[in-house]
């Protein structure tokens, strides 16, 4: 699938000055690919790895979340609060406590943000695939267990209306609906744009997961644009391989 991935991308990187990187899985055949390897902030999206660092952490302590860990963790997703996700941050012990979880959970290539910066994680689209699969996995194949695994499902599925962008434009309407995080964060020090998005699509019957991380966009709606745009490419390229029996 990469390779198809690389036809499918290449005209749309050669359009942008940003940069970007794009990962996908077809649920059904098992087949992924990977468009481009370089490093991103996460921006937002790394609220879905402090989730799951959360539910790791209390899954060894043999509890369920308190209320207050609950509350935080709803509008930390579908709401992208800030401030609760710093305070989650927080409990699981900050950078290194998100890099044990991801460790876990299968990413070699992911950094905790340092001095308190959890929108400064770096990650890569490959290693977001593999929390995705964490995620949206089948029992068994995951150090989450399948009721952390369906609470971070949920959460991922009630984005509120105004942050349903991103990778959401891949689906086609049909299956359960679209799950997904996305983050976009203005730099300081170039005036340019993260923009990113990760989630869970069904498109033609079939269900896929994908990560598109990108920088330098000018703006966050050109962000927005070129994520959306890199997304249902790298579907379609992945639905047209689904079709002729290709992996």
């Amino acid at each position: 699938m990469t390779r198809a991935l690389a036809d499918a991308l290449g005209p749309v990187a050669d359009g942008s000055a940003a940069d970007f990187s794009v990962a996908v899985l077809d649920t059904r055949s098992g087949a992924r690919g990977v468009y481009g390897d370089g490093s991103y902030d996460t921006a937002s999206v790394v609220k879905v790895g402090i989730l799951a660092a959360l539910l790791l952490k209390a899954q060894d302590e043999g509890r369920q979340l308190t209320a207050r860990e609950r509350s935080y963790a709803t509008v930390m997703i579908e709401h992208s609060d800030n401030d609760a996700a710093t305070s989650l941050w927080k409990t699981i012990g900050g950078a290194d406590g998100l890099d044990a979880a991801h460790r876990r959970l299968g990413l070699t290539r992911t950094r905790g943000g340092d001095g308190g910066r959890w929108g400064l994680t770096r990650t890569t689209a490959a290693d977001q695939l593999k929390l995705l699969t964490a995620v949206f996995g089948g029992a068994g194949g995951s150090a989450l267990g399948e009721r952390s695994r369906a609470y971070l499902r949920s959460l991922m599925g009630r984005i509120s209306d105004g942050q349903s962008w991103g990778v959401s434009a891949a689906a086609d309407g049909t299956g359960n609906g679209t799950r997904l995080k996305n983050g976009w964060l203005p730099r300081s020090t170039t005036g340019l744009w993260d923009v990113n998005s990760i989630g869970q699509v069904t498109a033609g019957g079939r269900t896929y997961l994908v990560a598109v991380l990108s920088d330098g966009s000018k703006d966050m709606d050109s962000g927005v644009a070129l994520v959306e745009k890199a997304a249902r490419a790298a579907v379609r390229a992945a639905a047209a391989l689904s079709a002729c029996g290709s992996s």
